[in-house]
């Protein structure tokens, strides 16, 4: 019976198996001939796969970077809540500021002080951010088609934010002030909603980190003792906030990204350097040493190039090269430089200026970037440079590795510009940018602060204007705050502008109401009315309005600053390259390189033309005929006598000579700029082209190549000179050259005609190829070259 029972067993058993394995097959040749189907449905209705590739990407890497997200909100969170033994247990990044830096103290006392009134600060902060942050968010979304931007609730919650501690500062200040520094962390509960473009979103765990800087002055002698409190991030905060209600819509990486940077420009423009936002705490100061301090100097950065930098575009054999561009950036000040496409050694030669208002503790960052089509750029490395440090030297040529990438450098020269009450001055920095031929560069700061106007005329018939004043000097441009239903506007702000000559700039002034978008006053102002004023300053004095009614006045008080290099002037440098003694080099030149016909021995004085190039010399008689077994051989560098350091001679400006192949000589002029980092080269002139046929003339001109890659933008080509045989050109071309780099080119210069000689089947004249690594261009050489056969 009990055998029957497992026979029966087991053939259930097979047959319950034989049916599973039946259902699985059918289940997988359902899996198969489905996906075959929708193979089949997509080619046949033609869709694209990254309609499947597509949104499997996108929802991987969304929940990946929430993920990521929200284990770093909690990690800030647990911080902001827990107690100090917790905080130092926490992640190290998250560490307090006293746990690295002896010299900022523990703040815990504060700590409890701000715990006990933040419910006060909670009521404070929601009418600053409903008047002063909610409209400059309105007008920044506008920016990207985000419009009706408003606040609906704004509740800070019931945890404060922490001070990681605190760092007075009790050397290098003026003894009117108390300078100390406060490490900010916020990360709390708050509940904020918002309506943008009919919909209604919110934000939670918003976080702020940064280092928040307190200026105590003036110090006076009645209570409370301090005239006024300036505030502000030295460098921008790190900013990071969640989104609820459209976040379902936005908080996706790359749209998202729009609601986070204006926020983060929104902080920036209220109380990040050179932005500060001013308490007046006593009557007995007036608001123009609270609110528009002078700067402490300029500083100026020449991004010069890079090397060596990751490769991040990918071609059809790896990887390829990269577009790169750099962003220098100090506080909530930011420039860009131009993209280079397909290069991972660029050379931007790019020149920018940042007011330092503040430079103990601010920071230059350059952020190299690559750019993509797609507007994901990828991260190409980043560096920061200590500002305070540039102050120091007042000047410095540097090679910084960048970090975060595995390798590639970025070539900066640096220069700190103080602020001179001077007027003669202005001579020097005028030289120096005329000098440096960049187009934005400036030579003075002015500084306007714009106090009141008074009688403006109506609106309209009955109603008052919304007043607001645009301020504009060259390009750049800046306004204040609307002030509602006044006709004796009181605005008390402070502006700085950067001029590039204040002989000629103009100072404009516009007076705007909002209600009716009309100009109601108008005021052009010449900074060169300054001059004459004591230390370059106008104090509170009043001016007639243009275009406004016969009492209408504004009030401001001004003052005018010229930029001065420390240390040696540019100048100075400049003598200084040039003065440097030659290092005798290779002698045993081929003339096949490179041909020198001749060079007189006399001393001759020349005045250095960075615009030309060329070297401006008394004209002698053409006695190269006379002197050319004799002469010197500059590229020997041999000095003419014993006791010179340097070499100076002079060239004959014409020559009788058709040189060594009788295809006639060129006058050419070289020199390498080390402080524009740049090969200059100028083409004045070629005589003696060889006539055969009187019928048939040349009509010639000079093309230029640097060898040995002999690529097309190393290309250069004069003018064409019609119908002559002593054609004259001058033109100055430039190439953007390391010093390194220059003793590894060529120079090939190649002489052609546009009309084709029967006697020749080419159009090339004759050439010449110069080896730059056996001249020492520091100083310039003016020198007539034989033209050669052209080499093959």
């Amino acid at each position: 019976m009990s055998d029957q029972k497992e026979i029966t067993s087991v053939i259930m058993e097979r047959k319950s198996s034989s049916e599973a394995s039946i259902l699985s097959i059918i289940l997988n040749a359902a899996k198969k001939a489905s996906i075959v189907g929708i193979v089949y449905l997509a080619g046949y209705m033609q869709w694209s796969v990254a309609w499947f590739i597509g949104p499997i990407v996108l929802f991987v890497m969304r929940d990946q970077w929430k993920k990521s997200s929200d284990s770093r909100r909690a990690i800030a969170k647990s911080t902001a809540l827990s107690s100090e033994k917790d905080v130092v247990l926490a992640r190290l990044n998250d560490l307090p500021a006293w746990v690295f830096f002896p010299d900022i103290e523990r703040a815990e006392w504060l700590n409890r002080i701000i715990k006990q009134v933040w419910p006060n600060v909670n009521h404070f902060v929601r009418e600053m951010v409903r008047d002063s942050i909610q409209p400059i968010l309105r007008e920044s979304c506008e920016k990207y088609n985000l419009k009706g931007f408003k606040f609906e609730r704004i509740i800070l919650g019931t945890v404060p934010f922490r001070v990681g501690g605190v760092k007075v500062y009790d050397k290098n200040i003026d003894r009117n002030e108390i300078v100390m520094d406060l490490d900010i962390f916020y990360a709390g509960d708050c509940d904020i909603t918002f309506h943008l473009s009919g919909m209604k979103g919110g934000i939670r765990d918003f976080q702020l980190h940064g280092m928040l800087r307190i200026v105590m002055k003036p110090l006076i002698t009645s209570i409370p003792l301090v005239g006024g409190l300036q505030v502000f991030f030295l460098n921008n905060p790190d900013i990071d906030f969640d989104l609820v209600g459209i976040a379902d819509l936005l908080d996706l990486p790359g749209l998202s990204d729009i609601l986070r940077r204006i926020v983060i420009e929104t902080v920036a423009s209220m109380m990040v350097l050179p932005n500060k936002f001013p308490i007046k705490l006593s009557d007995e100061i007036e608001a123009v040493e609270l609110k528009a301090p002078e700067p402490e100097g300029v500083l100026r950065v020449h991004v010069f190039e890079a090397r060596h930098l990751m490769k991040k575009d990918i071609s059809m054999l790896g990887k390829g090269k990269s577009d790169p561009y750099a962003v220098i950036t100090v506080g909530a000040q930011e420039f860009k430089t131009k993209v280079i496409d397909n290069n991972v050694d660029p050379k931007w030669d790019y020149w920018c200026e940042f007011q330092i208002l503040e430079s103990n503790g601010q920071q230059l960052y350059i952020h190299v970037w690559d750019k993509d089509d797609t507007g994901d750029d990828e991260n190409l490395g980043r560096a920061t440079i200590e500002v305070s440090n540039i102050v120091k030297k007042g000047s410095d040529d540097i090679w910084v590795t960048l970090e975060q990438v595995k390798h590639g450098m970025v070539h900066l020269r640096l220069t700190w510009l103080s602020l001179s009450k001077k007027y003669s001055d202005l001579d020097a920095i005028i030289n120096e940018t005329q000098l440096l031929r960049a187009s934005n560069l400036n030579t003075a700061l002015v500084t306007v602060f714009l106090d009141s106007c008074k009688n403006l005329p109506q609106a309209r018939m009955s109603t008052k204007p919304d007043p607001y004043a645009i301020l504009r000097i060259g390009k750049t441009s800046q306004q204040t705050k609307v002030l509602m239903r006044t006709i004796h506007p009181v605005w008390e702000e402070g502006f700085t502008f950067l001029t590039s000559n204040p002989e000629n700039d103009l100072l404009f002034l516009s007076i705007m109401d909002q209600k009716t978008n009309t100009e109601i006053g108008q005021l052009n102002f010449k900074l060169k009315t300054i001059v004459n004023k004591n230390n370059l300053e106008i104090k509170k004095e009043p001016f007639s309005l243009l275009k406004s009614g016969p009492d209408s006045k504004v009030v401001w008080s001004m003052h005018l600053r010229i930029l001065k290099r420390t240390g040696p002037t540019f100048q100075e440098l400049i003598v200084g390259e040039e003065a440097r003694p030659l290092n005798r080099t290779d002698s045993n030149i081929s003339k096949a390189s490179l041909n020198v016909a001749g060079a007189a021995r006399n001393e001759a004085q020349f005045q250095l033309n960075e615009e030309s190039a060329s070297i401006q010399s008394e004209e002698t008689p053409p006695v190269e005929d006379l002197i050319e077994d004799s002469s010197i051989s500059l590229l020997n560098n041999v000095p003419p006598s014993e006791n010179s350091e340097f070499l100076l001679h002079r060239t004959p400006s014409v020559t009788s000579s058709a040189g060594e192949a009788g295809l006639g000589r060129i006058q050419l002029t070289l020199r390498y700029s080390i402080q524009r980092q740049r090969l200059i080269v100028a083409v004045h002139k070629i005589m003696n082209i060889p006539l055969k046929d009187p019928s048939n003339i040349p009509d010639p001109y000079v093309k230029l190549y640097l060898l040995p890659e002999r690529a097309r933008d190393t290309k250069r080509k004069t003018q064409v000179i019609k119908d002559n045989c002593n054609p004259i050109f001058d033109e100055t071309f430039e190439y953007v050259l390391s010093e390194g780099e220059v003793g590894s080119k060529q120079l090939e210069v190649t002489v052609g005609t546009q009309k084709q000689l029967f006697y020749t089947s080419s159009n090339v004249l004759g050439q010449v190829i110069i080896d730059l690594g056996l001249l020492n261009l520091t100083q310039p050489y003016n020198v007539w070259f034989d033209l050669q056969p052209e080499s093959e």
